[in-house]
């Protein structure tokens, strides 16, 4: 009789790097379930210049876990965006050679399902040119980068030979990883760099995944590795314009000013119809804000957006 074959152990720790601002609750509670999982990690907070308030809340509700050593808090000083508040972790996990291989990255509110950090990492360990990947939001959507729309999501396909797995985590390539919980490999990071901080927010992820593939590394997404965003922490306003002028540039900036004028073209006509017909406009839509990043993505104005798409301050 053939001696059982030992199980496939994840590589620990694990090095999760939270970006937080100003919800000082919801970010300890997305600490705990990283705590709390089956997986070893420390977790490093990097805090995008939240207010004092919500900043001495952070660190009193995790006391006992800063106390304990697996919990780090890094003031940026800044609130430069998520890219460049990301990079302050990543540059930390890259100066730490015991950290492992990979690093796990999310914002200040997300819900870990049952054994998304295992399955994320066991399958890693079988695609040795990984060096990008998410878990699954579980919308059944597939990230692709279209020449003139930029990161967008299509839905998956199925196929017969993923019926055997239909339950179980499994790689799946995709064009870039979401930003809801990604994981990169420090030899990735290394060779290609840290996320371009132009983009304050939102493409960012975009851009890397494309500089990445360039380099040989696979992206991915590992199915059924399950994880939800709890909020939508921004106003519509800022979203639409960080959406709008970001993916006008990565567009411009990787298929040409072709595509990007094309792109610029159908945001105009997606205000005009928006405007005309309110019933049907998306949920991110802000006629203002759209027409803004639409300016600032030709005129080449990029990094922090301007105050008049920020929210008023609380």
């Amino acid at each position: 009789m053939a001696a059982p074959e030992p199980e496939v152990a994840p590589r620990v720790p694990l090095r999760v790097v939270v970006v937080h601002w100003n919800q000082p609750e919801r970010c300890a509670a997305t600490v705990r379930r990283f705590l709390g999982d089956e997986v070893e990690v420390s977790v490093t907070i990097v805090d995008n210049d939240s207010r004092p308030g919500a900043l001495r809340q952070l660190e009193t509700e995790l006391r006992e876990e800063f106390a304990s050593g697996r919990v780090e808090l890094i003031p940026s000083g800044r609130n430069a965006g998520f890219g460049p508040g990301a990079n302050v972790g990543l540059r930390r996990f890259l100066e730490r050679v015991d950290d492992g291989d990979w690093a796990a990255l999310c914002p200040h509110d997300v819900d870990l399902l049952d054994g998304c950090l295992r399955g994320v990492l066991e399958v890693l360990d079988t695609v040795p040119a990984a060096g990008l990947a998410c878990a699954d939001v579980g919308d059944g959507m597939v990230p692709v980068i279209d020449p003139y729309f930029g990161g967008m999501t299509v839905p998956a396909v199925w196929r017969a030979d993923d019926a055997g797995d239909a339950d179980s985590p499994r790689w799946e390539h995709v064009d870039y990883p979401h930003g809801t919980l990604m994981f990169l490999r420090r030899d990735c990071l290394g060779e290609v760099g840290l996320f371009d901080e132009r983009y304050f927010s939102y493409c960012e992820e975009a851009d890397l995944a494309l500089r990445a593939r360039r380099r040989g590394w696979g992206v991915g997404l590992v199915r059924n590795a399950g994880v939800r965003n709890l909020h939508l922490g921004s106003s519509v306003a800022l979203v639409d314009y960080l959406q709008t002028r970001n993916t006008i540039v990565l567009v411009r900036e990787n298929s040409g000013r072709y595509h990007a004028t094309i792109r610029g073209l159908i945001t105009l006509l997606q205000v005009a119809s928006g405007t005309i017909r309110p019933g049907g406009r998306p949920l991110v839509f802000d006629a203002r804000a759209r027409l803004l990043g639409l300016r600032d993505a030709v005129l080449g104005r990029m990094g922090p957006p301007p105050a008049s798409v920020l929210p008023p301050p609380a």
